[in-house]
């Protein structure tokens, strides 16, 4: 699987002290699936990316949606967060939360 994060978003996972981070998705929203970007622990079938001093763990079903995902962060006058740059996905919502991916991908989850 492949997934990349830039440089600041690392510093800021750094900086926030996190030690287990869930990056996946789940069902729902008006688009059809939301991403979860949590601090979690380790559970049976995750798979595990160490960054050092932080690690990604990432479920079964999620794995094909996040492949080829980049993490970043991002600041826009006071606004300021992760952002998710997917290639699989299709479409998102105006409220920039949902998504939709492509239907091969669906498919094979």
């Amino acid at each position: 699987m492949e997934l990349e994060v830039t440089d600041v978003a690392i510093t800021k996972l750094i900086e926030k002290k996190v030690d287990k981070v869930r990056l996946g998705i789940t069902g729902g929203g008006c688009s059809g699936y939301e991403y979860v970007f949590v601090e979690d622990e380790f559970k049976e079938g995750d798979l595990e990316i160490d960054y050092g001093k932080f690690k990604f763990l990432i479920d079964t079903t999620s794995q094909p949606f996040l492949n080829g995902l980049t993490l970043d962060y991002t600041k826009d006058g006071l606004q300021e967060s992760f952002t998710f740059q997917n290639p699989n996905e299709e479409a998102s919502c105006g409220c920039g939360v949902s998504i939709t991916f492509n239907e091969d991908i669906v498919s094979k989850s």
